[in-house]
């Protein structure tokens, strides 16, 4: 069906395109997308914009909310959200970005961790006009004979074009054949589910275009595909993730939650606001001007780190630990010439971690601190004095006067 150029051109579909465009790596059409735009709104008919989640772990943390912001954007220009549980392929293991083939989850598993991730995705979405679907719906009865005709609509050649099967085909790292078969069948979500729209990280735009491939394959119009940054986590180095100790947890207590995010760079602070702040990209230019012109970039993280606990607790439960921050810090800040300590041997134990630091000066000590309340980490109070720290980067205080940043390093 041909379109007229002006109609996508209309300033209705390029307001709608320049809400779409923020904070986003690619948009792959959008000539095409705004002719989608413009068919929907000249129709009626909302787009149908699909997000995939594997169920990997049970907690949703604020790099997987950079997407789903932008999926609640979409939400609120009237389209059609599809949430879609990856069951099926979570059996598979979607081996993206990695070097080395990442063991499938057991079935009880998949289970345990989808019961939680919809309930904690609606803190963003809204879950009234969100589409919950698994993909075992249609992957289950494909059998041997759906699965090896899927296959036959795509060439090995084109699958070794993705980076990271290259990168372990040249190094003689193997690659199991049923990794192929996690391209396939994301793609095949996308036939089943008659897509317009897919979006993901910047690491799944390979298998996002194997959507859109498969569907012209299927007789569809081919999906868009939008990817989005991965959100860097509190180290300001690794993308965030629970494995790396650098995360931050949406359903996390308020007063932790505040306090990662006030341990955060300044620089880092304004990659924060732009992916996830539901500021105007007009007052983020004004604030980051204000405090280039002398503002105390403290003011800015104090917004960012209240907006986001106010955004998953509630605007009372921001206050009070803002309250909390501030009657821990009364200098009005973390101290600026905090130590820097970097230690091996992560998963360590916070009574350990305490001694190597330099915040206690024996395990008898460490072990006192903590009994007494004294020890916290990014803000949070530490009451298990057996607790592991995983890799990762954290504020550790002993006290009201001991502070090191740590990095912790396996």
């Amino acid at each position: 069906m041909s379109h007229p150029s002006d109609a996508a051109d209309s300033p209705e579909v390029q307001a709608d395109l320049q809400i779409v465009r923020r904070g986003v790596d690619e948009l792959l059409v959008e000539s095409e997308f705004a002719r989608k735009l413009a068919r929907s709104r000249a129709t009626g008919v909302p787009l149908r914009i699909k997000l995939g989640l594997d169920p990997t772990a049970p907690d949703i943390h604020l790099g997987h909310t950079v997407v789903l912001n932008k999926m609640r954007q979409l939400q609120d220009l009237g389209h059609t959200v599809i949430f879609l549980i990856g069951d099926f392929t979570t059996t598979i293991g979607d081996p993206s970005g990695r070097n080395s083939t990442r063991p499938p989850l057991s079935r009880e598993q998949i289970e345990s961790n989808a019961r939680t991730y919809y309930a904690q995705a609606s803190m963003v979405l809204d879950p009234e006009r969100t589409e919950i679907r698994y993909n075992s719906e249609w992957c289950d009865p494909l059998g041997a004979r759906g699965l090896i005709q899927l296959a036959s609509r795509y060439t090995v050649a084109r699958m070794m074009e993705r980076d990271d099967f290259t990168r372990r085909f040249k190094g003689g790292v193997p690659i199991s054949v049923h990794e192929f078969l996690y391209p396939l069948l994301q793609g095949y979500d996308s036939v089943a589910l008659k897509s317009d729209l897919e979006l993901g990280g910047t690491d799944q735009k390979f298998n996002l275009l194997v959507g859109r491939e498969l569907q012209k394959e299927y007789g569809q119009e081919p999906q868009c595909i939008l990817t989005m940054p991965l959100l860097e986590g509190t180290d300001g180095v690794e993308k965030m993730s629970k494995s790396k100790g650098n995360y931050i947890g949406i359903s996390e207590p308020a007063e932790s939650m505040f306090g990662k995010l006030m341990s955060i760079s300044d620089t880092l602070m304004w990659r924060y606001f732009t992916l996830l702040s539901f500021l105007s990209e007009a007052e983020i230019a004004r604030l980051r001007a204000e405090t280039e012109n002398g503002r105390n970039p403290r003011d800015a993280k104090v917004m960012l780190a209240s907006e986001i606990v106010a955004r998953f607790h509630g605007q009372a439960a921001a206050q009070a630990a803002l309250a909390a921050f501030e009657a821990r810090f009364r200098d009005g800040a973390i101290p600026e010439d905090m130590p820097e300590v970097t230690l091996g041997g992560a998963p360590l134990g916070i009574l350990k971690l305490l001694r190597e630091a330099g915040l206690a000066a024996s395990a008898s000590e460490a072990q006192r601190n903590v009994e007494q309340g004294g020890v916290r980490v990014d803000g949070a109070r530490i009451e298990d004095k057996s607790l592991q720290l995983t890799e990762g980067c954290y504020v550790v205080q002993v006290g009201k006067r001991k502070f090191a940043r740590v990095t912790l390093r396996g």
